[in-house]
């Protein structure tokens, strides 16, 4: 009898420990949004979504072909040269002594004193003694005189798409605003000209507003009642492939890099991955869990149209931080370039990181080149220009040294023969 109850007694353990662990289970399935039967009520079901892969590592792979586009690595001193233009272009004689600019440095993005740089591109920027105190003055080039006007006549032709593209990144964030200070940050790759926001009654149309924020900085607003559709949702519904609906299971564009393989296991998350609905970046997301595959098929969406965006359609990997907490990132959002490189290009040339869009890069037809983009590439070419111009110089100057120590040479040996006479 006492066989018995102790039989009894383990087995109504080991059957609340199996309830118990049941109960657990089912919670978090659920929680991970897995579509499975009731562990405890097996005639009832949930619908979810399937187990996450997210946090998988990728081995980074070096790709030559992204790594020697000079318009995405020349562009930090590119813009620097480009502020030291604007200062000379609007000038009213179109020359400033170098005391104008040489405390500027800092303002303009200048990493070295202001006169060595514009010494280092002679093709953009012409030296000349001043008509005081023999203090250097520069002008620019007629070749820099010329990409400039034509510069000009994009900003005012294009006037209207670059106020679609600050438009488009104010409607991503979750409040449909954005600091000032953040819009200055992205500017360059926007595309916008200096001075673009202290002019809104020209720059801006009716849609923008100024709001002041809850930590007092001031903010750009936009008031839009029409639907925006993403870059990928527009090239889509152009090859009737989506009507540009709510949660529809659009994939993303891949391109292999040569040599990048897969683990099993990492390419059958990439094919469920690619299945899942694509939450658009100008939509609600904060229904989303944001440990879910589609929370993070919402972040690489919203990192890819943020890259059509820009004019280079790359950007430094830091300087996307700033709009992480504005377009609802989560904390270890920049991981998502590392985790889809048959989308995204990690390079690590000239001592960053820079994110860089394969699509914009490999189909012509999916993201249309900006006109800055084509004006940006004359301009490096007067930097490789300049190059060519200052090795010629030290060619020069160290032919005509070696003139000179022949000629000194031969005088001496003249003197010595002399003296031995």
């Amino acid at each position: 009898m006492r066989f018995w109850n102790e039989k009894a007694v383990w087995l109504t353990f080991m059957l609340s420990i199996c309830c118990s662990t049941a109960r657990t289970l089912e919670k978090l399935l659920r929680a991970k949004n897995v579509i499975f039967p009731s562990l405890i009520n097996p005639s009832s079901y949930c619908c979810i979504r399937k187990l996450s892969y997210v946090n998988v590592y990728m081995k980074w792979k070096k790709d030559p072909s992204y790594d020697s586009i000079e318009t995405i690595f020349r562009s930090p001193e590119l813009k620097s040269l480009i502020s030291l233009k604007n200062c000379i272009s609007q000038a009213p004689s179109g020359c400033i002594p170098i005391s104008d600019v040489s405390k500027r440095g800092k303002e303009l993005g200048v990493p070295v004193k202001v006169a060595k740089f514009m010494r280092l591109y002679p093709s953009v920027f012409e030296e000349f003694v001043g008509p005081q105190y023999n203090l250097p003055w520069f002008r620019l080039t007629p070749e820099a005189i010329k990409i400039d006007v034509e510069e000009k006549a994009i900003y005012e032709d294009c006037r209207s798409d670059l106020q679609l593209r600050l438009k488009k990144l104010i409607l991503m964030t979750r409040e449909k605003r954005l600091p000032l200070r953040i819009i200055q940050g992205v500017q360059w790759y926007l595309g916008l000209p200096d001075g673009f926001l202290k002019n809104p009654e020209k720059n801006l149309d009716g849609s923008f507003r100024f709001v002041e924020m809850e930590d007092g900085d001031r903010a750009l607003a936009v008031d839009c009642g029409e639907k925006m559709l993403s870059t990928l949702q527009k090239n889509l519904v152009g090859r009737g492939m989506c009507n540009g609906g709510w949660m529809e299971p659009i994939p993303f564009p891949l391109f292999p890099s040569r040599g990048l393989r897969l683990k099993t296991k990492i390419s059958a998350w990439l094919d469920e991955f690619q299945k899942l609905p694509y939450v658009s970046p100008y939509e609600d997301f904060s229904h989303l869990n944001p440990d879910s595959d589609i929370a993070e098929k919402r972040v690489v969406g919203a990192l890819h149209e943020l890259l059509s965006l820009f004019v280079e359609h790359a950007a430094e990997r830091k300087r996307l931080l700033c709009l992480k907490k504005y377009l609802g990132f989560p904390q270890k959002f920049h991981k998502a370039f590392e985790r889809h490189p048959h989308m995204f290009y990690l390079s690590l040339k000239a001592h960053t990181c820079t994110a860089i869009l394969k699509e914009a890069y490999n189909d012509a037809a999916a993201i249309e080149r900006h006109p800055l983009f084509t004006l940006r590439k004359k301009y490096i070419e007067l930097m490789t220009d300049s190059d060519r111009i200052l090795k010629q110089r030290r060619l020069n100057k160290n032919l005509i040294y070696g003139q000179n120590a022949d000629s000194i040479s031969d005088i001496n040996s003249e003197y010595r023969d002399e003296m031995a006479l």
